[in-house]
């Protein structure tokens, strides 16, 4: 079972293979693995004591960052992921970043930006495109139309507690006018705009 797992100078988190959306593009339709990482569906959720275990498997020193991401999302699993982010920067001294959705809101019904704070420095959030209904259309989200605005309300409330603040769209899935709307909402959310390669 593949918990963590190395992508370029990073270690990666594979917490869970739960997601609230079916997006039309993800890469769990089209393989079972990242960079010959091994099969990234769990055969279960791997307990906070057995990821922390997997750590002294791995020369940590030659990473740059510790990053939840794997098959599934990560903040599925908040409070775990918290207790792990806490562990690895107490043991390492390391930069954790956090790839998700956004959707953490509309997954726990509170507000859950400032559980962010003190144990995650940078939180990378799947934009897609800057239309509400396309957005719909492309996850296939469980919460429905309202998850965009979610989505950007989380982005804006996350900046006050950790040092970065990345949305991303996929390079080519979208038009050059659509990712000048997608800079604009960042702009006016105080955000960075991150034009990803398509991993395909």
């Amino acid at each position: 079972m593949t918990i963590l797992y190395e992508v370029y100078d990073n270690l990666y988190v594979n917490l869970t293979n739960r997601c609230p959306c079916a997006c039309t593009f993800c890469l769990r339709k089209t393989k079972d693995e990242m960079n010959h990482s091994g099969s990234l569906w769990l055969e279960r959720e791997p307990s906070v004591e057995e990821v922390k275990e997997e750590f002294a498997k791995f020369e940590m020193g030659k990473y740059k960052e510790v990053v939840f991401c794997g098959f599934g999302e990560p903040t599925e699993r908040l409070e775990d992921l918290l207790a792990i982010a806490a562990y690895v920067k107490e043991e390492y001294e390391m930069t954790v970043r956090v790839n998700t959705n956004g959707l953490s809101d509309l997954l726990y019904g509170k507000d859950t930006a400032p559980m962010f704070e003190g144990y995650v420095d940078i939180v990378s959030i799947s934009l897609n495109t800057p239309d509400k209904e396309e957005y719909y259309k492309l996850t296939r989200n469980k919460f429905g139309e309202g998850a965009f605005d979610a989505m950007l309300r989380f982005a804006e409330n996350v900046k006050k507690y950790v040092s970065k603040v990345i949305l991303t769209t996929v390079e080519t899935a979208i038009t050059k006018e659509e990712e000048k709307k997608c800079l604009e909402i960042c702009d006016r959310l105080g955000v960075t705009y991150r034009i990803r390669p398509w991993e395909g």
